[in-house]
């Protein structure tokens, strides 16, 4: 797409369903690039503060942190500490400012510079019937800087033993968790994440992104248990793009046969399971975001185009129509978005299970212009109203004695050797709030 075409669609989209107003503490969005506490990029760990009040009790905070020098063979994950609350107090550490951030590729030298938002994101847990020894995991925002995501820093309390941040280098995320001992009092804990976020947006004009990683690359074309890349997998996605040779053409064909071929069935528990050969296997293409986004990573890393899920959390309405935005109680509107990689341009995004979902909620047939418009959005752009957690699968918790997870975008715990996680209300008495921060 041309970008003035690219613009044109956008001008449309912002009229096709005007956002309802966020809670009335919401503020007004920041103009300029917001600052974040840790240099980005340097590899070096600027370290955390925290600290605890009594026994019973204790509060932390980590702004930044370093990275896990660490890496994993044969599936056996080594995991690094990145701030931790324990029951004596740790001193603060000094923490660096970040560098300006060079220029991007998609931030346009003949445009104003992007308008930020920066989102606080409470979560509050209480968990209740449980007996032994009690851990809990909550996904963090993902750690990297991006041009269009920054984790500003976290901040906790509770009545738990000890809590902290660690950090997988393998998948690539960071994970909260906290302890309480056996016989604790009804365990109980705050956290609060703060993120700043812009529009993401894909711009076929331009090129010359920086090269990813190899060993990432690889990742991102391996099978997994859920991503399966040979028989009827690779048999589908070859007859999607038939004789497309581009990358990019190709990426946009098998998004195209997702959308067309796939359903969005909100009877599904959570986001889906985004089990793809069952689905392929079964015919029946119908599900929640993790199973459309995950069939739509499945298909590109089948014909040897890198690609990955992305597991996030909806934070703000939308611009485009009102079930692709939340706001109030966010316990329930986790979502999958994909990427894909393309030579000379990087990961390109793309959310298949959002065009699904807005047919469904909106009851668009494929001739509506609204959704001829919001299929061709949906290729290379992201809302800023969504988090981004990670693009882990089959993750092994630190700490925890169960099968690996599929992915993590719900807060988990385990309690004398049994998992559960926050969709269970008979353990957790789970809410996550967002709100528009003014800096």
């Amino acid at each position: 797409m041309k970008r003035r075409d690219f613009l044109a669609a956008s001008a449309l989209l912002s009229l096709l369903a005007p956002a309802p107003v966020l809670a009335a503490n919401s503020k007004k969005a920041t103009s300029s690039a917001p600052a974040k506490s840790t240099a980005h990029g340097s590899g070096k760990s600027s370290g955390g503060k925290s600290s605890s009040k009594g026994s019973s009790g204790g509060k932390g905070s980590a702004r930044g942190g370093g990275r896990a020098s660490s890496s994993s063979k044969g599936g056996r994950h080594s995991y690094r500490p990145v701030a931790e609350t324990p029951a004596a107090t740790q001193p603060a550490a000094t923490v660096p400012a970040a560098p300006a951030e060079a220029r991007n590729a998609i931030s346009l030298p003949d445009e104003p510079l992007p308008n930020w938002r920066n989102y606080d994101i409470t979560s509050q847990i209480t968990i209740s019937n449980v007996k032994g020894r009690l851990r809990v995991w909550i996904p963090l925002a993902q750690y990297k800087d991006t041009f269009w995501q920054r984790s500003l820093g976290h901040s906790w309390r509770g009545n738990f033993d000890s809590a902290g941040i660690y950090r997988d280098p393998v998948a690539e995320m960071e994970v909260f968790y906290a302890d309480w001992k056996d016989g604790s009092a009804t365990p109980q804990l705050q956290l609060l994440s703060q993120v700043a976020k812009q529009d993401r947006h894909f711009d076929i004009t331009r090129r010359g992104s920086v090269a990813e990683r190899g060993d990432v690359l690889r990742r991102c074309l391996q099978t997994t248990d859920l991503v399966p890349t040979d028989g009827l997998v690779r048999r589908t996605a070859e007859r999607a793009v038939g004789r497309i040779k581009d990358p990019v053409a190709q990426g946009k064909a098998i998004y195209d046969w997702v959308v067309e071929n796939t359903s969005y069935d909100p009877a599904r528990n959570g986001i889906g399971q985004g089990d793809v050969e069952a689905m392929l296997d079964s015919g029946q293409l119908g599900g929640k975001s993790a199973d459309i986004s995950l069939l739509f990573v499945a298909m590109c890393r089948s014909i040897g185009i890198p690609a990955r899920p992305v597991f996030g959390l909806r934070v703000d309405s939308s611009r485009l129509f009102a079930g692709l935005g939340a706001t109030g109680n966010l316990r329930a509107v986790q979502h999958c978005r994909a990427e894909f990689y393309t030579p000379g341009y990087g990961w390109i995004p793309v959310d298949p299970g959002d065009v699904r979902k807005a047919i469904h909620d909106e009851h668009l047939n494929s001739s509506d212009p609204k959704l001829v418009v919001l299929r061709k959005l949906l290729f290379g752009f992201w809302e800023m109203n969504w988090i981004a957690y990670n693009s882990a699968q089959d993750v092994r918790l630190y700490g925890a004695t169960g099968r690996p997870l599929p992915f993590l975008v719900l807060p988990q715990a385990e309690a004398g050797g049994i998992r559960f996680d926050a969709a269970d209300s008979q353990h957790f008495n789970y809410t996550v709030n967002a709100s528009r921060v003014e800096v």
